[in-house]
């Protein structure tokens, strides 16, 4: 049985991977900070407090190493605040932002790497990244900086991986915009904290956006059927 790690998992794109992945056979763990009412396989743990992280994968390993063919991990888990820009932004909240957005999928990766080092099935990491890792936004400065964060980490992980017995096969990949929460709070933003907020709003109004259950059906075929050591470690999923 194939086996999965979604975090960011009670809402979104992340509730919807767990959703749709769990209907396939997979067995399926969703962490997430608050976790949905009359249904199983979720574990409430707030990212943005990264001291349990590791006994948390090593537990989830161990508990699932003797049934599981295969691990992945999708670190899915974002958060778009603070936005406005830099200079006006809170402190606490750029701290918050980089631990759920990078801190957490660091350690998270580094334990899952470390705890499955001798585990000879295919092993893979998904980091959800975003085109604002890869483009300069006003306004999102921390946001932005994080997403490219996650990128190069993955650069790196790809490149130190290639020459393990056992390589865990990592991408991190831009989801395209997507009607989610993070879309109602830049939405509910200022323009002045958010020099774009009328392209945004103009996106909704156009019927732009891309459902959550169509980017996780997008995302679950990409993992099913693409070779990460061929996409390399950076990847839209438009392009797929």
């Amino acid at each position: 049985m194939d086996f999965f790690i979604v975090t960011g998992a009670s809402k979104g794109i992340g509730f919807e991977l767990s959703i749709q992945l769990r209907s396939k056979g997979n067995k399926v763990i969703g962490i997430a900070r608050t976790v949905p009412a009359d249904v199983e396989g979720f574990i409430a743990t707030d990212l943005a407090q990264t001291a349990g992280l590791v006994e948390l994968i090593d537990t989830l390993i161990d508990e699932n190493r003797e049934m599981a063919t295969s691990f992945t991990l999708v670190n899915n888990a974002g958060m778009v605040d603070p936005i406005g820009l830099i200079g006006s932004v809170s402190a606490d909240e750029m701290i918050t932002a980089m631990a759920v957005n990078l801190t957490a999928p660091m350690i998270l990766s580094n334990a899952f790497i470390a705890k499955l080092n001798d585990f000879t099935g295919p092993k893979r990491i998904v980091n959800i990244s975003s085109g604002a890792g890869r483009n300069a936004y006003e306004g999102w400065g921390t946001y932005c900086t994080t997403k490219a964060g996650l990128d190069h980490f993955s650069r790196v992980v790809a490149l130190e991986q290639e020459n393990v017995e056992y390589p865990v096969r990592i991408v991190s990949i831009a989801p395209g915009i997507i009607d989610t929460g993070m879309q109602e709070t830049i939405r509910a933003s200022q323009k002045e904290a958010f020099p774009l907020l009328e392209q945004f709003i103009d996106y909704k109004e156009q019927g732009l956006l891309s459902s959550a259950e169509q980017t996780a059906e997008k995302l679950i075929s990409f993992m099913e059927n693409e070779d990460f050591q061929v996409v390399g470690p950076i990847a839209d999923i438009r392009n797929f």
